[in-house]
């Protein structure tokens, strides 16, 4: 009957987002009085997830799942949750954990709740907090299935310690060529840089920067900050910058503790994607852009003037603090 995570790996290691899960299910557990068992895909060393409270991983070691594949791994997951009893499952909400949820709601019959923020408010009826409306709002919402599925929304929970010895057990699910009936051929990614759904913080530009050329003291911020750099949407369609770096509604959402802004007006699209961020800062010349209204801290100024100051000073700052 434990609560079963899955705890995703990228090039068999675990990132901080895979701690917060095993700490938020580890605290699920205690609410139902159960224990905590994650799976993993090609995973080297599980051991660290003991110290958030993992009881039991199960390891799957498989070439053909090396890369990830939602139906195979819906599949190994639903036959992990029959396997140890699960009733209460928790994915993040990572792109992975968005396509890979409706698959194993559909397989285990289970209510799925998304964009979760908090613990349960009860077990009985099991009711949890949700983040509606491109976060701009929360909602209750009640899982009246026998098998529950939740998805935590990133950086709304944290790390917490709870030190156990977790148990590994191999295991291999019985999978058949339907769950393969799509291939990944090849995955492209960002080499020597933080990747957006990865960072802590990250630094956005728009057109108010007027030109790529001009793009070096966005990438110096985010080296001394040790960001990941992003953009707006027009900025991208224009080909400043890859459209891997597009943030908003219509490109990557952002989760991460700071968000800054730099000569971004701050469109509708571009806030609702970038909402979940905790704290929001503006650079903008002109006072009435919309982006300050949603910002935490706001700087009405020339980008051109005020973020060479900026990075002298978090520069200065850096070192005197290494």
């Amino acid at each position: 009957m434990s609560v079963l995570t899955y705890i995703e790996s990228e090039e068999g290691k675990f990132k901080k987002a895979s701690y917060e899960l095993a700490s938020y299910a580890q605290e699920v557990a205690d609410m139902l009085g159960t224990s905590v068992t994650a799976i993993t895909f090609n995973a080297n060393d599980t051991s660290e997830l003991g110290k958030y409270g993992v009881d039991k991983v199960l390891k799957v070691s498989s070439e053909k799942l090396s890369k990830f594949n939602a139906e195979a791994y819906a599949d190994a997951i639903k036959q992990a949750a029959e396997k140890e009893g699960s009733k209460v499952l928790v994915i993040s909400q990572s792109a992975n954990g968005k396509y890979l949820a409706p698959l194993l709601a559909v397989q285990l019959k289970a209510g799925y709740a998304p964009n979760v923020v908090a613990l349960p408010e009860s077990t009985e009826p099991f009711t949890v907090k949700r983040a509606a409306f491109t976060n701009k709002a929360f909602n209750f919402t009640e899982i009246t299935t026998e098998v529950k599925i939740i998805g935590l929304s990133k950086n709304s929970f944290g790390l917490k310690e709870h030190p156990s010895t977790a148990t590994e057990e191999d295991f291999t699910p019985q999978l058949s060529d339907e769950d393969f009936s799509v291939n990944v051929e090849s995955v492209d990614k960002a080499k020597d840089k933080v990747t957006i759904a990865d960072a802590e913080i990250v630094v956005s530009g728009g057109r108010g920067l007027k030109g790529p050329e001009n793009w070096g003291m966005i990438e110096e911020m985010a080296d001394i900050l040790g960001a990941a750099t992003a953009c707006s949407k027009p900025v991208s369609d224009m080909g400043w910058r890859p459209h891997s770096e597009h943030v908003g509604q219509t490109g990557k959402p952002v989760a991460s503790n700071l968000y800054i802004a730099i000569g971004i007006s701050g469109a509708i699209q571009h806030l609702a994607g970038i909402n979940a961020a905790k704290t929001k800062v503006v650079i903008n010349n002109d006072p009435e852009a919309p982006f300050f209204k949603a910002a935490d801290y706001g700087v009405v100024g020339d980008a051109f003037e005020v973020v060479p100051r900026l990075n002298e000073k978090l520069r200065e700052f850096k070192e005197k603090n290494a």
